[in-house]
């Protein structure tokens, strides 16, 4: 049976991995919309390939562009936010919701509206917004399967198994480039060396996250919404292999682990076949050649982000939103030359410790509470 699908952030690395599944099993798949920020002419040879009904760029300067590849083509042209939120809007039986940063939020939630199933990529979404988006979902009916690899293992341990029977919750991090560099080795550590992630092939953003750990508190925060057992059952464990994902322990001691190769095709297929399987192109884990899996706890004096993560969480309203918006601010600067790594999580909080608005009730109050949350965080940077 065919089935529909929206890739809001087609060109991103989230949608190349869901493009790629989805060209191995093509007649399975009828593409509704595909959406970039401005990459035109790349978006519009997904188009033309996919046979999209509608293309559409939120940067509405790029609009004549992409009017200009997708001619003599059956897609429609589209741009700008109105536009954005249209296509997220349309009835696919999946969207893929992987748009970068808070631009992703509106077109989030107009696809969540819909109350269909959303594989939600967009880390904001509940960083930022979780109560608003949660209350949102509960009210459409929407089914939310999680794409970031650590929450879709969790989403896989919890299968068949109530709330009730959990011990805990541990999500694995790799601890990034730096997990064995004293604070010394840190405080001269440049973007170049920050973004070589040992295990995985992501963007610049995120790969400086997982290097301050930052990553890791913010996936704290998501599955904090996510899985309701409360934030003390949640755990963060180093895991330099990558390989156990997440785990979730049950009251009988009893603890399932989700393993597999680092490569976002595993988790995005998981989604994609829910509630069956599909298959990848990815190799088989071989664990014989891998030795030994090793563990670790998080070392909080040098990596500080995740201690700031639990207590944004802990304080719920309108905190983790601030959070966000700093650390954005202040990875841009560090990514810039303007910022040393060690300031990037001093300089979140001491946002936090400034800016503590009331919890928001809507997504314009998420939205606002971001806006000035970096706004403050620019002139905290003229204070370096």
């Amino acid at each position: 049976m065919t089935r529909t699908i929206t890739i809001l952030g087609a060109t991103g690395s989230v949608g190349a991995s869901t493009i790629d599944l989805i060209r191995r099993e093509r007649d399975k798949w009828r593409v509704m919309a595909l959406t970039a920020n401005c990459q035109a002419a790349e978006l519009a040879e997904l188009a033309k390939e996919l046979n999209a009904e509608v293309a559409v760029v939120a940067d509405e300067s790029c609009l004549p562009a992409l009017r200009s590849h997708l001619s003599g083509s059956q897609t429609l042209a589209a741009g700008g936010a109105g536009a954005l939120n249209e296509a997220a809007s349309r009835p696919a039986d999946i969207t893929i919701a992987a748009i970068v940063g808070c631009a992703g939020l509106a077109p989030t939630m107009a696809a969540i509206e819909q109350g269909k199933t959303i594989a939600l990529a967009n880390k904001e979404a509940l960083v930022s917004a979780g109560e608003v988006m949660t209350a949102a979902v509960s009210k459409y009916g929407t089914t939310l399967l999680p794409v970031d690899s650590e929450h879709n293992a969790i989403f896989q341990c919890l299968a068949g198994n109530s709330y009730d029977h959990v011990r805990s919750i541990t999500l694995t991090a790799s601890g990034g480039p730096f997990r064995d560099w004293t604070l010394e080795q840190l405080a001269a550590a440049t973007p170049a060396q920050a973004v070589k992630h040992p295990n995985w092939d992501m963007g610049a953003k995120i790969s400086v996250d997982s290097a301050t750990m930052f990553n890791k508190g913010l996936e704290l925060i998501e599955a904090h919404h996510l899985f309701p057992v409360g934030l003390d059952k949640l755990r963060i464990v180093v895991h330099p292999q990558s390989v156990i994902h997440s785990m979730v322990e049950y009251r009988d001691g009893s603890t399932l682990a989700q393993l597999g190769p680092s490569d976002m095709r595993v988790p995005i297929a998981s989604c994609l076949a829910w509630p069956s399987r599909m298959d990848t192109p990815c190799a088989p884990l071989d664990l014989a050649a891998l030795g030994e899996l090793t563990f670790r706890a998080p070392d909080e004096d040098r990596f500080p982000a995740t201690r700031l993560c639990r207590l944004a969480a802990e304080a719920g309203g309108a905190a983790p939103a601030v959070l966000n918006a700093g650390n954005e601010i202040a990875v841009a600067a560090f990514l810039a030359g303007h910022l040393p790594f060690t300031r990037i999580s001093v300089m979140v909080e001491e946002l936090l410790g400034r800016y503590a608005p009331a919890a928001p009730v809507a997504l314009d109050d998420v939205i606002a509470i971001d806006a000035e949350a970096r706004g403050r965080a620019r002139q905290l940077l003229e204070l370096v």
